[in-house]
């Protein structure tokens, strides 16, 4: 029986009209393509995973579209995506899957991949709850581009509550795959400090990312337990990392007195990693 996740902040966090919300994303994609201030290091080598923001399109959605439209050289070549973002209305312990088998938005349905749901199933961090995702705006909020960047494509999406960086790395390590597995963290990063403490803090948040140093706190990104578990798996299997861009809703659409701060990261196979 088909258990369909309905989305939550479609006409709030993004346009809830399909033409509006293709417009969109395709404005945002094409001008993140022209705003990157240099190349790729290795243009065509798709990252195997991406760091992204996950507030309103209004504020982020410019700095999510810089990691995205690196996935081009990949569209059909990923059919997987696992997608972990933090609760931030119902708190859970460890990482919740919906209990659902598909995931609606107003581009179209997205599957759930019921094999690696059920590969999961052994893990005591890994639990059931569809109320943690009924109203979750952190994972929703990534879909619309994944259905614009990618062709066909599975989901694994875990909302990340109460649980331990290594628990958070071996799930991704059990869903790692090969090529055809993309992993996307959101997260946006400092929240509510004025306009310039918040560009400081998040300029060294970042450097810690960079750096793989996988112990960040939950005032330097309300995603840090997930990001810390990517960053965890990223130095095992040798990945480098690459900030796409930085800033926040007062270089966006908010003003300057207390702003959130938003990153784009990728992470490519590689043999070593910057610091």
């Amino acid at each position: 029986m088909l258990t369909i996740r309905a989305p939550a902040v479609a006409g709030t966090f993004y346009p809830g009209l399909a033409t509006d919300l293709s417009d969109d994303i395709a404005a945002l994609l094409a001008n993140a393509a022209q705003d990157r201030a240099k190349p790729p290091k290795v243009p065509h080598d798709t990252p195997k995973a991406l760091i992204v923001p996950h507030a309103g399109y209004i504020y982020s959605g410019s700095t999510a579209a810089l990691a995205y439209q690196c996935l081009a050289a990949g569209r059909q070549r990923i059919r997987r995506v696992v997608l972990l973002g933090p609760v931030h209305r119902v708190p859970v312990h460890g990482l919740a899957l919906p209990g659902a088998t598909a995931f609606d938005t107003p581009l179209g349905r997205i599957p759930i991949d019921t094999v690696a749901v059920a590969a999961l199933a052994h893990l005591p961090q890994v639990v059931t709850s569809p109320a943690a995702h009924a109203q979750e705006h952190s994972l929703e909020v990534q879909l619309p581009f994944l259905q614009t960047v990618l062709d066909r494509f599975t989901l694994i999406p875990l909302a990340v509550g109460d649980a331990t960086p290594r628990e958070v790395a071996e799930v991704l390590e059990l869903l790692w795959g090969g090529s055809e597995t993309l992993i996307v963290i959101s997260s946006d990063l400092s929240h509510f400090l004025p306009y310039r403490s918040a560009q400081k803090v998040d300029q060294d948040t970042v450097q810690h990312i960079l750096q793989l140093d996988s112990h960040l706190t939950h005032e330097q990104a309300c995603g840090g337990t997930p990001v810390n578990g990517l960053l965890l798996a990223a130095r095992k299997h040798q990945l480098q990392p690459e900030l796409l861009g930085l800033c926040n809703s007062g270089d966006t659409a908010g003003d300057k007195i207390r702003v959130v701060g938003y990153a784009a990261v990728a992470f490519r196979q590689g043999g070593h990693h910057e610091h």
